[in-house]
């Protein structure tokens, strides 16, 4: 099996990612339709890039992000979690990974960590910040390992089920 890591258009391949985020994220048809809308407004953001990872021509994973600006909506939410931790500043100058998915059969191979790290050694931002699902899981695993640290916890954004946590992390992040 040949994996491959590279840019990715996401404007183009937008349904191809959003089912491998659904099958990684659980995401039912009505999800998807939003967030399809909402990628698709991400990309048109300046400094917003991607990049895929395919295995014999079919994606199998993905990130998106981009500097971060706090007019956006994620921004905002999160802000008043990060200065009640004194954190807010890390809003400023960083690079937000936006969405990171692998397809459940091709996780546990370093995909996720490829992805990641390659995405943020190209950005010009010092730092880096996400959100996760506010429980232990491989996925927070991954990014503790790369050098996150928990910024916020309990971010209640509308409509989310479960709260989330806010990361950051220094750049380059950690290599093991």
């Amino acid at each position: 099996m040949d994996l491959v890591i590279g840019p990715l258009d996401l404007s183009a391949h937008v349904d191809e990612a959003l089912a491998v985020q659904a099958v990684a994220f659980g995401l039912g048809p009505d999800e998807v339709a939003v967030r399809r809308q909402i990628v698709l407004r991400h990309m048109t953001y300046p400094g917003a890039r991607a990049l895929g990872a395919t295995a014999d021509g079919s994606l199998v994973g993905f990130v998106y992000g981009m500097p971060n600006d706090r007019t956006h909506w994620w921004s905002t939410v999160v802000e008043p979690y990060l200065r009640a931790q004194d954190n807010d500043h890390w809003l400023d100058d960083s690079f937000v990974i936006t969405e990171l998915h692998v397809h459940p059969a091709y996780q546990n191979r370093g995909l996720g960590r490829s992805l990641i790290t390659t995405i943020t050694d190209d950005a010009a931002e010092p730092r880096s910040i996400l959100s996760a699902i506010d429980t232990e899981s491989p996925a927070r695993a991954l990014y503790r390992s790369l050098g996150y640290q928990d910024l916020a916890r309990q971010v209640l954004f509308p409509s989310a089920p479960k709260p989330y946590a806010v990361m950051g992390a220094p750049l380059p992040l950690l290599r093991r």
